[in-house]
């Protein structure tokens, strides 16, 4: 979409990085095809918002900074999520002021919840604005398999040697990205 070109070798070490997904998901214990097309789609469209946000820190005609990136961006996804809550979650104000209640603390893990999204979102535009939306990608996945890892270590989450080898090609992969992108400027 932007035109800009990555050496060969670049592209090439992202081979394992899909490749590692696509083992690792084949691998889940609870593989659902339609979660599988959901998941896909998802990735797609996180994709198309983060060339987008590259393009738009990048321009030197929009001259935005991450902040004014999140100030532009943060009402336009009020706009499309909370009606999409209101209709999957028809008694979602129910449960929140129940659990206000009954939860003394809730309130504050909510505000806490709140500033770390704020943060998590402000570093995407950073790591967006000084890398590229590719990278940013790359380092999703990367989360993804640090985020498998935890969930088998504190929940015990099942996970299969396929699965497994997955998300170590996944791992391997995003290193040899690093590299490449290291070496390669």
């Amino acid at each position: 979409m932007t035109f800009k070109r990555e050496a060969w070798v670049t592209y090439a070490a992202l081979v394992p990085v899909v490749a590692g997904v696509v083992i690792a998901s084949g691998g889940e214990p609870s593989f659902h095809l339609y979660g599988f097309i959901m998941c896909i789609s998802a990735t797609a469209a996180r994709a198309f918002k983060s060339v987008l946000q590259g393009v738009l820190l990048s321009s030197e005609g929009e001259k935005l900074n991450s902040m004014n990136l999140m100030l532009y961006m943060s009402p336009i996804a009020v706009l499309v999520l909370l009606p999409a809550t209101i209709i999957m979650e028809p008694n979602m104000s129910d449960a929140i002021f129940m659990l206000g209640r009954k939860h003394k603390f809730m309130w504050v893990l909510l505000l806490v919840n709140s500033v770390l999204a704020y943060a998590a979102n402000l570093s995407n535009f950073l790591v967006t604005k000084h890398t590229s939306a590719l990278t940013l990608q790359v380092l999703g996945n990367a989360k993804g398999a640090v985020a498998v890892v935890i969930s088998i270590l504190i929940f015990r989450n099942p996970v299969t040697f396929i699965g497994i080898a997955g998300y170590s090609l996944t791992v391997i992969g995003v290193v040899i990205y690093g590299e490449t992108k290291r070496r390669f400027k």
